[in-house]
């Protein structure tokens, strides 16, 4: 009985100390999360601004253009995969990777060849413990993601889908977490290479796309506005995926938490009742050699 005694209380202590690093893990995701939500917002309107711009030069130019033109020559794919750098996060990077694997086969049948880009430590873990090859891969900021990250991650994509040759990909997808809110974050796939405008006409009762005048040519105009507009498409992914991974993580920490709280509660139940039957134990032990001694 002492024996399980003393391991009750080492269960205690040692499920207390988790319950600490919990909670202080859990305080700093919701100390974070108002930041990335800000930052989420802030980009927002830009983003909607540039991608009016793109629709109207679409649809008022009659123009072909790299970026918004299918190309026949390659049948690679790139995928770019936005994971976390951490764990303690829930289900948040396993459903990022659920869909990304759903849509590599979605692609293998289509008779494509799939080209990985992953962002995130764990992204990168799960395909190179299963061999993946990787054309690129950057870690480091999952949750604090910068413009320059951004940047770098644009042009290497649009470096591979303007060039020539068999490096060359012929689409971009992107599996990333949309932040719906503080409870809600859903794991998507956009495609966003060859561009499909998807604000040409405007829907009824909306306000109608400005008219714009192209200097010096819709083509040159495309050129600056569609590098843009995928850089900025690309932070916007990032930064929603910030903030899904702390809002994932702010409520795996207080679920780990609780349960912790259940735990040593469970232990101190079962130490009591190992004490109590310890002294129990004892006690009878004590009245038998009272008896024995009185009878002899």
């Amino acid at each position: 009985m002492a024996g399980q005694q003393r391991v009750y209380r080492q269960r205690i202590r040692s499920t207390q100390s988790l319950k600490k690093i919990f909670r202080a893990m859990e305080l700093i995701a919701a100390s974070r999360i108002g930041k990335a939500r800000a930052q989420v917002d802030a980009a927002s309107p830009y983003a909607r601004a540039i991608t009016r711009a793109v629709s109207a030069v679409a649809t008022h130019a009659d123009v072909d253009h790299p970026l918004t033109t299918e190309r026949e020559d390659s049948r690679r794919a790139a995928v770019l995969v936005v994971t976390a750098d951490r764990g303690m996060a829930g289900a948040y990077s396993a459903s990022v990777l659920r869909e990304a694997e759903r849509l590599v086969d979605q692609l293998v049948e289509e008779g494509k060849e799939p080209v990985l880009y992953v962002t995130g430590r764990r992204g990168v873990s799960y395909f190179s413990f299963r061999r993946r090859e990787m054309a690129a891969q950057w870690t480091g900021s999952s949750d604090a993601p910068t413009l320059d990250t951004a940047r770098e991650i644009a042009d290497t994509l649009l470096g591979a889908f303007l060039s020539e040759g068999e490096d060359a990909v012929g689409e971009l997808h992107v599996v990333y977490t949309q932040f719906v809110n503080m409870v809600s974050q859903t794991p998507r796939v956009v495609r966003m290479l060859p561009l499909e405008v998807v604000e040409g006409v405007a829907e009824p009762g909306t306000e109608p796309l400005p008219l714009y005048e192209f200097e010096p040519s819709p083509d040159v105009v495309l050129d600056a506005l569609l590098p843009r507009y995928v850089r900025s498409r690309i932070y916007s992914f990032l930064l929603q995926a910030a903030a899904s991974e702390l809002a994932s993580r702010q409520r795996a920490m207080h679920t780990a938490t609780e349960n912790a709280e259940d735990l040593i509660r469970t232990y101190t139940r079962l130490a009591n009742q190992a004490r109590q039957a310890e002294i129990t134990q004892e006690i009878s032990e004590i009245v038998s050699g009272a008896d024995a001694l009185a009878s002899s």
